[in-house]
């Protein structure tokens, strides 16, 4: 008999919004992501000053999960949960600002603090780190959103019994562009964790 998963819960920031389960969280008029970004962090309560120094992509992924995760009320023993994210533009954006900053020849410095953000994996280190996530992990690259491996890799995790739930989804950032769509499956919950359900949350 074939296990069955669920989505715990979802989530979706794009367009200045974050929206869950069809529902609008949080709006906001501003068009620069780096300002956006800020307000989302204020209006969701969250203490975690490191968030400043991130690149925009790990921000991005970082306020889903953290969005996601705050109901879960986590402590030691909750953090078997894998994360498996995917996009495609990779790092990017990072990657430009990084050379423009070795191009400038009068002002040739490159900076680690950029050249940190400058691998896509790097997001899910920082949601480990804030979380205390020690279960799988994996980035991965495709031309466009990819329902059909993220939630078959997903659900192989959870049948192979490396963690007991996977926080996985899709974060996009490439020059104020951007799309973030996550969501926590296991085997509790009410909606079936299948690729019909996925496109209709991704596109709400």
């Amino acid at each position: 008999m074939n296990k069955e998963f669920y989505i715990e819960s979802s989530i979706s920031i794009c367009n200045n919004k974050v929206i869950s389960e069809g529902k609008e969280l949080f709006g906001s008029d501003s068009k620069d992501f780096s300002t956006f970004s800020k307000e989302v962090y204020k209006h969701f309560g969250t203490n975690y000053p490191k968030f400043f120094k991130m690149d925009n992509l790990s921000k991005l992924a970082f306020l889903g999960a953290e969005i996601l995760l705050k109901s879960q009320k986590l402590n030691e023993s909750d953090n078997d949960i894998a994360l498996v994210l995917a996009n495609r533009s990779s790092s990017l954006d990072t990657d430009y600002k990084y050379q423009q900053s070795i191009s400038d020849k009068e002002n040739y410095y490159p900076s680690p603090a950029v050249f940190v953000y400058t691998l896509p994996n790097i997001c899910i280190g920082e949601i480990s780190i804030r979380h205390k996530l020690y279960s799988e992990n994996s980035f991965f690259i495709f031309e466009a959103f990819n329902p059909e491996f993220l939630t078959g890799y997903s659900e192989y995790l959870l049948k192979s019994g490396k963690s007991k739930k996977v926080l996985w989804g899709w974060v996009e950032y490439f020059q104020q562009e951007y799309k973030a769509f996550m969501c926590l499956i296991s085997e509790n919950g009410t909606q079936k964790h299948n690729i019909e359900t996925i496109k209709k949350l991704y596109t709400e």
